[in-house]
């Protein structure tokens, strides 16, 4: 309960709710449009049914690269994960080819409580010729265009010159 703890006594602190219980995610942007007029929609008098019953969980959430050696490719996989009722479909939106990265995955539909695996690859390489001191830090957020909501992956990786 929130209000009390496993013993019965009333909680002395906030208990704090994962953003997956709270109905949203730390990294995205909800479309304009959400409820498809073509899907129909099920009224029910449960409160847990309030949340969302569509949308897509990034398992992680954030890739970090660590420390990247110029001129080699390095790949990280990243599991889109539908953790909606009904099958969905989503876009990877690829980032530009200065930075290095590229998103290779199968496109179509996923099913309710299935799966689809994104391999993030980059090429390390120095963008400026200005000496940053041995190391050059590249962050870009990759945006995943769903249909109810944009999901940004955040990578980050320093490059050793």
């Amino acid at each position: 309960s929130l209000l009390v703890n496993a013993a019965g006594q009333p909680r002395k602190e906030k208990v704090k709710l994962p953003s997956s219980l709270q109905g949203r995610q730390p990294n995205s942007i909800p479309n304009k449009k959400i409820e498809d007029p073509v899907a129909g929609k099920v009224n029910t008098s449960s409160l847990a049914t309030r949340q969302h019953l569509s949308g897509f969980h990034l398992i992680p959430p954030r890739v970090t690269l660590g420390v990247l050696k110029e001129g080699c490719t390095y790949a990280a996989t990243v599991i889109l994960k539908n953790v909606g009722v009904n099958f969905s479909r989503f876009r990877v939106k690829q980032p530009p080819l200065h930075t290095g990265l590229r998103v290779m995955y199968t496109p179509g539909p996923v099913a309710a409580g299935l799966q689809v695996e994104l391999e993030v690859e980059i090429f390390a390489m120095v963008i400026g010729g200005k000496d940053t001191g041995g190391l050059e830090e590249i962050s870009h957020d990759i945006e995943i265009l769903t249909e109810t909501e944009t999901l940004l992956l955040p990578v980050r990786a320093n490059i050793l010159c």
